[in-house]
C-alpha cells in the first residue's frame, strides 16, 4: 500500500448536508446542533454541515445560516459547506464557513438535473466564485466536487476522458481542490484507482479526496482502492443516510461508523472514537425515528480486543 497511508486520514462527515437534504423530513435544528456537536466530541474534524439553497427547493437546509454560526463555535472543526451557485456561494462566504464545495456534474445530462444548467453556465458561476473567494474571502478552500465522475445513471457510462476534461475546466477556473464523487455507485476499485492517479499526475496537490457511495455494495472496497493511490480524504455519512435526490436511484453514502472501524482496523489513524460516533449515531435515530439507518459496525458492535490506530503503534514500538 503507498506510503502516504501512514498519514492520518481524514473523514469528512457529510451526513448533516448530503444525508438530510435527501430525505423528505426535515431534522429539528435542535436535533441537527447537538448531532454536529455529537460528532465534533467524538472527533470528526471537519463536518459538511448543510447547503446554500434556497428554501422553496431544500427546506431541511433552511436554517443553514444557524447551524453555520453554531458550527463555528466547535474548536477545531473545519466548517464545510455545499452551494450549487455564486448567489449560494457569496451567501456561504459571509456566514463564514472554511470549505465550499460547489457540485459539478461530469455529465451534462447530470447537470441539467442538478443544478438546471449547462456545463458552460456552471463554469461561468465557477469562475465568478472563484475570482470571488481570491478578492475577498482568501481563507476560504473553494473544492471543485465532480459529480457521477465513475458513471451516470442519466447518461449511463462515463469515460476517464470526460471526467478528467471537467476537472481540467474546474482547475481552470480557479479552484483550489478536485474531489471525486461516485454519486451514482457507478464505481469499481480499478477505475478508482485508474481515475485518481490521473488526477493526481494532472493536479498534483490539487487533487482532493474521494465521496462514495454504497449502491451497489463497493462503497469501502473503493475506499481501500483510493488509499492504496494515496488519496487521504473520504466523504461519508452517519447511518449511511442520503444520496442524490437528481441521479435516480443514487441512495447510499459510505457509513461513517463502518468507514473508522475499516480505517482504524488497518492501522491508519482518524482521530475519530468510534463508541462517541455510536453515541451521536442516537441523536439521529431519535430526531428522525423510523428513518432507516444503516451499517455493520453499529449492528455487531466492536470486536473483542479491537485497537485504535494510536494503540496498534504504540504496541508495536
Amino acid at each position: 500500500m503507498n506510503e502516504s497511508t501512514s498519514k492520518r486520514i481524514l473523514v469528512s462527515e457529510v451526513g448533516p448536508r448530503d444525508g438530510l437534504q435527501s430525505i423528505e423530513r426535515t431534522m429539528p435544528t435542535a436535533d441537527k446542533l447537538r448531532w454536529i456537536t455529537a460528532l465534533h466530541n467524538a472527533g470528526l474534524r471537519e463536518i459538511e454541515v448543510g447547503s446554500f439553497v434556497p428554501p422553496s427547493l431544500l427546506p431541511q437546509m433552511a436554517d443553514i445560516r444557524e447551524v453555520v454560526a453554531h458550527a463555528l463555535t466547535l474548536p477545531g472543526l473545519k466548517v464545510a459547506a455545499l452551494a450549487p451557485n455564486l448567489r449560494g456561494a457569496q451567501a456561504a462566504f459571509e456566514s463564514g464557513v472554511h470549505k465550499l464545495t460547489i457540485p459539478v456534474s461530469a455529465t451534462e445530462a447530470h447537470s441539467l438535473a442538478n443544478v438546471r444548467k449547462t456545463h458552460d453556465q456552471v463554469f461561468e458561476d465557477l469562475r465568478a466564485i472563484a475570482s470571488l473567494k481570491r478578492s475577498q474571502y482568501p481563507q476560504v478552500e473553494v473544492e471543485a466536487g465532480i459529480s457521477v465522475a465513475f458513471g451516470c445513471t442519466l447518461q449511463g457510462a462515463v469515460t476517464d476522458d470526460e471526467t478528467m476534461r471537467i476537472a481540467e475546466r474546474a482547475a481552470k477556473a480557479g479552484v483550489d481542490v478536485i474531489g471525486l464523487s461516485d454519486t451514482s455507485g457507478y464505481a469499481e476499485p480499478r477505475q478508482v484507482r485508474r481515475l485518481f492517479r490521473k488526477l493526481q499526475a494532472a493536479f498534483g496537490d490539487r487533487a482532493g479526496g474521494a465521496h462514495f457511495h454504497n449502491t451497489r455494495g463497493q462503497g469501502l472496497a473503493n475506499v481501500i482502492a483510493a488509499l492504496e493511490v494515496g488519496v487521504t480524504t473520504f466523504d461519508s455519512s452517519q447511518g449511511g443516510i442520503g444520496g442524490c435526490p437528481y441521479a435516480p436511484g443514487a441512495s447510499g453514502n459510505i457509513v461513517t461508523e463502518d468507514l473508522v472501524f475499516l480505517l482504524e482496523s488497518m492501522g491508519l489513524d482518524t482521530g475519530v472514537d468510534i463508541e462517541a460516533l455510536l453515541e451521536a449515531r442516537k441523536v439521529v435515530a431519535a430526531s428522525l425515528a423510523g428513518e432507516p439507518l444503516y451499517g455493520m459496525l453499529p449492528e455487531a458492535g466492536l470486536p473483542k480486543g479491537f485497537r485504535y490506530a494510536k494503540q496498534q503503534t504504540a504496541g508495536s514500538a
